[in-house]
């Protein structure tokens, strides 16, 4: 099995370690979160929070359609003073209360179209911590590659430390 290291563990000061790396064309991000598996759960499928913690710092994130179930769509647009507004979209492909959703994970590149693919996120019950592993199917280890180049990681990163001061707020 190929495995790669496309990013160091990182370790930002006191901030939770989010683990990065790639297997064959998956990209994998993983983190531990001081919280119950289901506050962790709720974040990332109450549409009233998801905005309270998605996007980067100094942007803007409106949920404009969240249908939780099988075959339901998703989309939120991201917003930011120094660019164009960013939508990404989607639908559930599956739902596993609390342990587990999957979904498409897609946004548009202009001039180039939709990028993204599937990603499964899974949530594990640590006893009052709750570690949340993203699996997202890229495709080839170029794409990855790519994905990196515009800023995926860092993106990814900071998206899990807003998670985390979410979750940490009470």
């Amino acid at each position: 099995m190929d495995t790669t290291m496309t990013a160091p563990r990182i370790d930002r000061g006191s901030t939770p370690t989010t683990a990065i790396y790639s297997i064959g064309g998956n990209l994998f991000f993983e983190r531990t979160f001081d919280a119950p598996r289901e506050r962790v759960w709720q974040a990332f499928v109450d549409p009233q929070i998801v905005p309270r913690w998605w996007g980067k710092h100094g942007t803007t994130t409106t949920v404009e359609e969240m249908d939780v179930r099988v075959g339901g769509a998703w989309r939120y647009v991201n917003r930011a003073d120094d660019r164009d507004p960013v939508a990404f979209y989607g639908e559930y492909l599956e739902i596993e209360a609390p342990e587990r959703f999957r979904w498409t994970f897609l946004f548009d590149v202009p001039g180039v179209g939709p990028q993204g693919g599937p990603e499964t996120h899974t949530f594990e019950d640590l006893g009052g911590r709750t570690r949340v592993r993203s699996v997202g199917e890229i495709g080839s280890a170029e794409d990855i590659e790519a994905a990196i180049a515009v800023g995926m990681v860092e993106g990814g990163i900071e998206l899990w430390d807003r998670l985390s001061e979410f979750l940490t707020e009470g």
